[in-house]
């Protein structure tokens, strides 16, 4: 019987096995310009972590001075085998260019084209002329706040917050002083005296980091947020109970009205909820403290002010407004090892693939920060916001 065939004999012929090529080590080229103290103070790079990158082949440059504000001071990154340079031109001429802050419009000017751009981002804060000039120079960028790991999370973020909220509850702090015009009120569970009550929004790690410092100090603490489950698992996870409620304008009034300090701590899709009116704020008790975390995606109390660490607030109604932005920069060290930390694996798995647009192709972790690819603007959010074209990465990289 005559059986047809649907293969060719060529087809049938061994055919010699196609392997995958192992990508060679490549060699980063890094830039870590200085920032610029009054706003930021911390570094994208511990001495510690630079040791490891050097040894691992890469190369630094490094602005004199820009360890300074995080007690790292130019020897020691000398030591760990960066170079020290006092030309700021030089380091953003760096293939790879390292900042906290994203860049200025100046900064932006001194890049190389095709430069790649390792920052934080600060949606709300920048402006419309920021992209296009990145996009001018066909610039990638990938910002800290974006990277989401395999197992759905947000280190960088997460670990921004962690020390936000723990910092909220101690800047806090300082401000009830009488000194600092607050209401002279310690934190701290002293026999015989009432605790001092603060007032929480929102229930994600911000909250969370700020409810156990609060609550070490023998603060008195009432949570709001309207998402059930996170309440839920608060309760589980804190050492003791504390009031939970979901956000209802009469129990929440009643609460800034009898609290010393209120911190928000939510943040939405585009922008964070106004979730205190400007009213709500008037009947606040003269003295006490807000401090707004989430200053930098717009800010939930509707009396919030954008303020710097130079002069970091503004009193309204008799109620002290803390609105700094990048909050973290007031703990600089703490925040730069955080920072250090997370980036310096990546960069290392960088190298490992070969080169960025490699290590970009294969990894979704390293793809998921990016918003600006070769001068493309990839990010939906951002083009909506601002009103910009964009294309999705997935598809350019296809």
């Amino acid at each position: 019987m005559d059986i047809t065939s649907p293969f060719s004999k060529s087809q049938l012929i061994p055919q010699e096995e196609k392997l995958e090529i192992r990508k060679k080590r490549g060699q980063l080229f890094i830039g870590i310009p200085k920032e610029d103290f009054k706003i930021e103070k911390r570094i994208c790079l511990t001495p510690e972590s630079v040791s490891m990158l050097v040894k691992a082949g890469h190369r630094i440059l490094i602005e004199a001075g820009a360890g300074k504000e995080a007690s790292y001071d130019d020897k020691k990154y000398s030591e760990a085998g960066a170079t020290i340079t006092h030309d700021k031109e030089k380091v953003f001429g760096c293939p790879i260019v390292l900042k906290v802050e994203p860049p200025t419009l100046d900064e932006i000017k001194l890049m190389k084209p095709k430069t790649y751009l390792f920052s934080a981002l600060q949606l709300k804060t920048q402006q419309k002329d920021y992209f296009e000039a990145l996009q001018k120079k066909k610039i990638t960028a990938l910002c800290y706040e974006f990277i989401k790991d395999r197992y759905g999370a947000y280190p960088f973020l997460d670990a921004i917050s962690q020390i936000a909220g723990i910092a909220s509850i101690q800047i806090a702090s300082e401000y009830m002083c009488s000194m600092n015009g607050g209401k002279g009120l310690l934190f701290g569970n002293v026999t015989g005296v009432p605790p001092t009550e603060v007032v929480i929004l929102g229930a994600g790690l911000v909250a969370e980091s700020a409810i156990r410092t609060a609550l070490a100090l023998g603060v008195n603490v009432k949570v709001f947020d309207n998402n059930i489950h996170k309440l839920k698992r608060l309760q589980k996870t804190l050492p003791s109970q504390v009031f939970t409620s979901t956000i209802q304008e009469r129990v929440l009034t009643k609460s800034l009205m009898r609290c010393d300090v209120a911190i928000g701590a939510v943040k939405g899709c585009n922008r964070s909820p106004i979730l205190v009116s400007e009213e709500m704020v008037q009947r606040m008790k003269p003295g006490s403290v807000i401090i707004d975390v989430c200053i930098d995606n717009g800010g939930c109390f509707e009396t919030s002010e954008v303020t710097t660490h130079e002069r970091p607030t503004i009193t309204k109604y008799g109620v002290i407004h803390y609105g700094v932005p990048n909050i973290t920069a007031k703990y600089s060290k703490t925040a730069s090892l955080a920072i250090s930390n997370i980036l310096s694996p990546y960069l290392l798995d960088l190298s490992e693939n070969g080169s960025i647009d490699d290590a970009i192709s294969y990894d979704t972790t390293i793809r998921s920060g990016i918003y600006i690819y070769k001068g493309i603007l990839v990010n939906e959010a951002i083009g909506k916001w601002f009103n910009l074209n964009f294309k999705d990465l997935n598809l350019i990289l296809m």
